[in-house]
């Protein structure tokens, strides 16, 4: 069956994570700490993201996670006072902010949206950000009126891995769930593809998972989506 739809993650697959969201973890952590340096990067730690470094482990709350997974990871620290719920609300606001703020697109990305749309394919996003999270980080970059289904983790879909997501775009757009491919750079985007039974799995390398994390649920592993106008699956 051919592909006539694609749907995309958000974070590590059309914007850049490190560079938007190394500097949004932070603070979050900062904010979790009480203004604690010493907590925040305990904090860090827990949600997968080494202080020292600032490498994210793939997978991770901060990696992958919506801002309640975050905020659970936090809130597990005994010197953690708010609970998860509180820590949620305030994690999101600082997400919304700081995506405004932060936010960087992969080199390539829009003017590849755009070639696979002129190509007729439908394109849709899927995040674990929250849908408010979503438009703040993509407002500026003139993408969001290319997408024809967006979804957040607050969106009534679910969040990933859960495959309701994949529903949403097919139900939005009219296409079977065998001619849609899922691309991701994480393991729960690929294992939404595979609990949805799409048609194509790619993964990439831009963001926080590297080819060994990803193979097992990926039918192709690309550097990065403007890989995806040269693979004959794309050719509309």
């Amino acid at each position: 069956m051919a592909i006539r739809g694609v749907l995309f993650d958000k974070d590590g697959t059309i914007l850049d994570y490190w560079a938007t969201w190394v500097p949004i973890n932070r603070r979050a952590a900062l904010w979790a700490a009480g203004g604690n340096d010493r907590l925040a990067g305990e904090l860090l730690r827990l949600g997968g993201h080494d202080p020292l470094t600032d490498r994210v482990a793939p997978g991770a709350p901060l990696a992958a996670g919506d801002f309640l997974d975050i905020a659970q990871a936090f809130a597990a620290h005994p010197d953690v006072e708010p609970a998860a719920e509180e820590l949620a609300a305030g994690i999101e606001r600082i997400f919304c902010e700081g995506g405004a703020a932060h936010s960087v697109l992969i080199a390539g990305a829009r003017e590849t949206l755009v070639q696979l749309r002129r190509r007729g394919l439908r394109i849709g996003l899927a995040t674990n950000d929250s849908g408010a999270g979503m438009e703040a980080s993509l407002a500026a970059h003139d993408v969001l009126d290319l997408f024809d289904f967006c979804a957040g983790c607050d969106s009534g879909f679910g969040a990933k891995p859960d495959p309701r997501m994949v529903a949403g775009f097919c139900q939005a757009t009219g296409i079977a769930r065998g001619e849609v491919a899922v691309v991701g750079d994480a393991v729960h985007d690929l294992a939404m593809g595979r609990a949805a039974a799409v048609g194509l799995n790619v993964g990439v390398l831009s963001g926080t998972s590297g080819r060994g994390d990803l193979e097992a649920l990926a039918d192709r592993i690309v550097g990065d989506v403007t890989e995806l106008v040269g693979m004959a699956e794309f050719r509309g």
